[in-house]
């Protein structure tokens, strides 16, 4: 079926709901970032296959919404369909429900499906839509009526992550959880995000691509943990083991009718970024509801000292992958483009102990393609790699010791005055992060500027955020901190892990990215208070022949000569005669 078929039936199910306006969102019931094939419903409406958009359709016009990582894309992607493309983060694009005000009447209906929605977006929409008379009705399921050869949910077996990876058995995980409801008096707590229930119960799975995640609810209480899930991913061993630890298995359809019979009296603990409608519809009206940040997102986010060990080797593996594809991509004869440099990238990591998969697809992206920051080759027509200019690849690895995140911006040849500039000012910026020291309490917010400053002086700048959490062997996005210029009140606290990822577009030119990860680290205590450090844990050189030295301070080279001198005491037993000469090269002093 076309766009075009899909829409007409959308709106003809529309017309016999009553509805003048439907919302789609990118995500699942889970409110997962990359959902499994079974919910990308907004995907198979619009063609737009970017991991974030929300498209609106009335019966005369439709539009959908991403940010400044898909607008060349989702352009593309939209050109041949009635679809506008409105760019989220421009000063001049509607939001979505001045849109909606826009083209709707006073009285009419806007309708969604409440799973697809957090509680908190929920809440903002119906208000600021009832401030116009227009009712917003969550409850609907339009999908189930009309998506055709709809794929199925997904049915793989669950595995077990052991202690010596995790740290922490499962019944201490619990037993912090219960600690920290007990502090609420909270009688519930309800998990519904994927990420956070692999991580309590030391499991993972293969239900979506690139997270070690499967799709499952939770519930806890002081004397229960109920799990919602397929039986069919849940083997003997497994089944046993989380009943000996008193863990009972319900049906996964059945979680919505068991929130409906929670007791009236209970006090339940949610997250209303990470619930969704629905959810909150489906308790008890009488229950007491507390709303805060998910007692799991602070837990998880803080790795203890088994995980940031384990991370660490991680990034001993793929720093050996990568040094060995960098070295390869240097030395071969071979024609490359894009996609063939992807997958020797992926052969070299399949070669690493313990090694699960991709964090997500990688970005190759050589020449004027890397100013896409979130580029996605295709394999027929992958640009050719050529000896000059640049060459973007960001990219990452699943192993059971954690999940690795890193970019690369390389010189394939002579490069312009302007591109060594360029380079330059996102590894200045780089720098100021990588180097910075910080009191407790400090949010990432205010630590973004530090990436930017290099750039703002010569009035360039990036749209993304300069740094994001990153999960251990699971999601390679994760909260609650980060770095970046919105606001977000999470402290940085020992133990995170993330990513410090400057870097700079310029369209039809060049794209420049440079990303390591990082462990916060206490760095001292005096009479201010505890100070704190980012400790770069990524082990890869940054391209010299790339850099204008003239522009970089003392402190900066110095800070490259060090790292560069830890890469390569890291990595060289683990490599050959030859590609240990060329890191040599690479890392020598400067």
């Amino acid at each position: 079926m076309s766009i075009s078929d899909n829409l007409f039936n959308l709106r003809t199910q529309m017309a016999m709901l009553g509805l003048d306006a439907y919302i789609i969102t990118s995500t699942d019931p889970h409110l997962s970032e990359y959902p499994t094939e079974h919910w990308k419903f907004r995907e198979w409406m619009s063609g737009f296959t970017g991991s974030m958009g929300t498209l609106i359709v009335t019966h005369e016009e439709a539009g959908l919404w991403t940010d400044s990582r898909y607008y060349i894309q989702a352009e593309k992607e939209l050109a041949n369909s009635e679809i506008d493309l409105y760019k989220d983060g421009l000063i001049s694009t509607p939001s979505l429900s001045t849109w909606l005000r826009q083209h709707l009447d006073q009285g009419q209906v806007v309708g969604t499906n409440g799973k697809m929605l957090t509680l908190k977006q929920f809440r903002n929409l119906k208000t600021e839509l009832s401030n116009f008379d227009i009712r917003f009705d969550a409850k609907l399921n339009i999908e189930e009526e009309i998506w055709e050869q709809r794929p199925l949910m997904p049915e793989e077996e669950i595995f077990e992550l052991g202690v010596t990876f995790a740290g922490l058995s499962r019944k201490d995980k619990i037993s912090t959880v219960r600690e920290k409801m007990k502090e609420l008096d909270a009688t519930h707590y309800i998990v519904p995000s994927l990420d956070e229930i692999a991580w309590l119960l030391n499991l993972r799975g293969a239900d979506v691509d690139f997270n070690p995640v499967f799709y499952a609810y939770l519930i806890i209480s002081q004397n229960n943990v109920n799990l919602f899930i397929d039986p069919h991913k849940i083997t003997s061993g497994i089944g046993k083991a989380l009943k000996d630890d008193n863990i009972k298995i319900f049906l996964y359809e059945d979680f919505y009718e068991y929130l409906s019979d929670m007791p009236a009296l209970a006090t339940v603990v949610l997250d209303p970024q990470r619930c969704n409608a629905k959810i909150y519809d489906r308790l008890p009206s009488q229950a007491r509801k507390i709303e805060q940040l998910s007692i799991i997102t602070e837990l998880k986010s803080r790795k203890n000292p088994i995980e940031q060990a384990n991370i660490k080797k991680a990034m001993l593996k793929d720093g050996i992958a990568m040094v060995r594809f960098l070295y390869w991509l240097h030395s071969t004869n071979e024609d490359l483009t894009e996609y063939t440099a992807s997958l020797k990238l992926l052969s070299l990591r399949k070669e690493q102990e313990n090694f699960y998969g991709e964090s997500f697809s990688t970005i190759s992206a050589y020449g004027p393609n890397a100013a896409l920051p979130h580029y996605a080759f295709k394999k027929e027509n992958a640009a050719q790699l050529e000896r000059k200019g640049f060459y973007l690849v960001d990219s990452g690895g699943q192993y059971l010791e954690g999940t690795t995140d890193i970019t690369r911006t390389v010189a394939l040849g002579d490069l312009t005055e302007e591109e060594k500039n360029d380079f330059t000012l996102v590894l200045k910026g780089h720098i100021a992060v990588a180097t910075c020291c910080f009191p407790e309490g400090t949010k990432g917010s205010q630590i973004d500027t530090l990436a930017r400053t290099p750039l703002w002086k010569q009035g360039l700048n990036f749209g993304h955020g300069t740094g994001h959490g990153v999960g251990y062997f699971l999601n390679v996005h994760e909260g609650p901190q980060s770095i970046s210029s919105a606001i977000n009140n999470t402290a940085l606290k020992e133990g995170m892990l993330t990513s410090n990822e400057p870097g700079l577009y310029k369209p039809n030119k060049h794209g420049i990215r440079i990303e390591n990860l990082t462990l916060v680290q206490k760095a001292t205590e005096t009479e201010f208070g505890a100070f704190y450090e980012f400790e770069t844990v990524t082990l890869c050189p940054i391209d010299l022949n790339a850099i204008n030295t003239a522009l970089l301070n003392k402190d900066e080279v110095d800070w490259l000569n060090k790292y560069h001198q830890k890469v390569r005491e890291s990595l060289a037993h683990f490599l050959s005669k030859e590609e240990n000469e060329w890191l040599k090269e690479q890392t020598r002093q400067i």
